[in-house]
């Protein structure tokens, strides 16, 4: 007999002993509710547990380098130091144009002098340390095929750019912490704003352009000025929100021209704004170098935490080896449950606001939604009942943190009665999450069922900002009251 049979067999037989030795008699209150367990009437109710093994992935990342519109919030900045993530850069590309083309967009073009020419970004939020000061550069885009009737990948730089627009060619410094503060600027006093001040040069370019070719049309206007690379540089620890669509998204050209009576200078403001012809992408770039996801990925043994980022960013692989050994038996309950390992600075990087759980099923060669417990009801997917929304609570030592139950209740009789195999789990916190046509993601089928059509649907408001770290299970000797673990409330046929 070969080791390898030997280890095999025993590790069967150490699932086994372990399951048998988790089942018991439900004779107190849980925090499942009543609905769920049987009242005493004869019928005996169990409630066991068993071992779910997690191994972080980065092979399939491409797969989450889904397209961001216009209208998502788009996110700036730098994160030189997430303690288990490492580093993520963030990079904003824009065009800010007229209102219109065939007029000649300033008071006027003679005598004009200019003051300061202000790129101006409509501020949503800040994830990460907001004291920490970041250095933010302005690039005039280079590329010809900058276009808004292409919508960009996030994990791809879309465009070149070269020429630095800032006013000082080093940057200029701002800190995160400072962007809800209100502005007080000529006809603008406001809040939520991130200022950046650039070369008048930029500006003079603008006014001594005309309407017979910058301002005649779109498109004669992108061939003289494709557009905005904005990016944080050497410093930083958070990534910053933005609106494109916002009132507060604008260049702000300020400059007077003379008065027709010659008794001095008019104070003017002219607005360029972010378009519905305007182009935009957000590139997202991480790197996990020699941080703890990092030196998690491969090998063959089970991790003990997983390292959950929000796309573009990782996922898990959940095995539950003994799953598929038991009879037949009644569900009333099973839940796959993920409890958040504490970290002081898991209040600075929270988690996302939802996780995702799929399946890969190796007859289509593809992922899907977990068979008849995820779908979608007239308000929508059942991202509440099925578990994607965490739960507040603390740890044995009274930290607090987030705990997430996924109800595969309905999965998981379907593999008693040996109706469905048992699937290779995936743990997420995915944007859009896409399926094929060829996955089913439920039963009865619905308008949504994707053996008709390509289909996605929006998990999480937002990408980038939100990771997580969560424990994972080592195996029959993990003796974690937090450990990864399915736990099953069932009554016997």
């Amino acid at each position: 007999m070969t080791r390898k049979i030997v280890f095999t067999i025993g590790l069967s037989l150490s699932f086994f002993i372990l399951f048998l030795a988790s089942c018991r008699r439900i004779n107190q209150s849980t925090e499942l509710g009543n609905d769920l367990i049987p009242p005493i009437d004869n019928i005996n109710t169990f409630d066991t547990t068993l071992i779910a093994l997690a191994f972080n992935d980065s092979i399939r990342f491409a797969d989450d380098s889904i397209r961001m519109g216009e209208g998502g919030e788009h996110f700036l900045g730098l994160i030189n130091n997430d303690p288990f993530f490492g580093r993520t850069d963030a990079r904003i590309f824009a065009q800010i144009k007229p209102s219109g083309f065939g007029l000649y967009p300033f008071a006027r073009r003679d005598s004009v002098k200019i003051d300061s020419l202000v790129l101006v970004l409509d501020y949503i939020e800040t994830w990460g340390t907001a004291m920490v000061p970041q250095a933010v550069r302005v690039y005039e885009i280079t590329s010809s095929h900058f276009s808004d009737d292409t919508i960009y990948l996030i994990r791809e730089e879309p465009v070149a750019y070269s020429q630095i627009l800032s006013e000082n060619s080093a940057g200029q410094v701002i800190f995160p912490r400072d962007l809800n503060d209100s502005v007080k600027a000529f006809r603008d006093t406001s809040v939520n704003q991130l200022r950046l001040r650039l070369d008048t040069n930029l500006a003079r370019r603008f006014f001594n352009y005309d309407t017979i070719n910058a301002y005649k049309s779109d498109s004669l206007f992108n061939v003289n000025f494709r557009g905005f690379a904005i990016r944080s540089e050497n410093n930083g620890n958070a990534i910053m929100g933005f609106n494109l669509q916002g009132a507060n998204t604008k260049l702000a050209f300020y400059y007077r021209h003379p008065k027709g009576n010659g008794t001095g200078d008019t104070a003017k403001v002219t607005y360029f704004t972010f378009t519905p012809v305007s182009a935009s992408a957000n590139y997202i770039k991480r790197d996990y170098s020699g941080f703890p996801f990092a030196m998690s990925v491969g090998g063959s043994l089970p991790d003990p935490f997983i390292f959950i980022q929000k796309t573009p960013g990782t996922f898990a692989t959940i095995k539950i080896p003994g799953l598929g050994n038991l009879s037949n038996r009644v569900v009333h309950r099973a839940e796959l449950i993920f409890e958040q390992a504490y970290h002081p600075l898991d209040a600075v990087f929270t988690a996302p606001e939802a996780l995702f759980l799929d399946a890969f099923d190796t007859s289509l060669n593809a992922f899907r939604t977990i068979p008849y417990d995820f779908g979608f009801g007239v308000t929508g997917p059942n991202f509440l009942s099925f578990g994607s929304i965490g739960k507040s609570a603390t740890d044995p030592f009274g930290n607090p943190i987030k705990v997430w139950k996924f109800n595969i209740s309905r999965y998981v009789q379907h593999i008693f009665t040996k109706q469905l195999p048992v699937f290779d789990l995936r743990l997420t916190a995915p944007f859009f999450p896409y399926y094929n046509k060829e996955a089913y993601f439920g039963h009865p089928p619905t308008l949504f069922d994707p053996r008709t059509a390509n289909f996605d649907f929006p998990v999480n408001p937002t990408i980038a900002k939100g990771r997580v770290r969560l424990f994972g299970n080592n195996g029959p000797g993990d003796i974690n009251s937090q450990r990864l673990r399915l736990r099953i409330i069932y009554s016997k046929l």
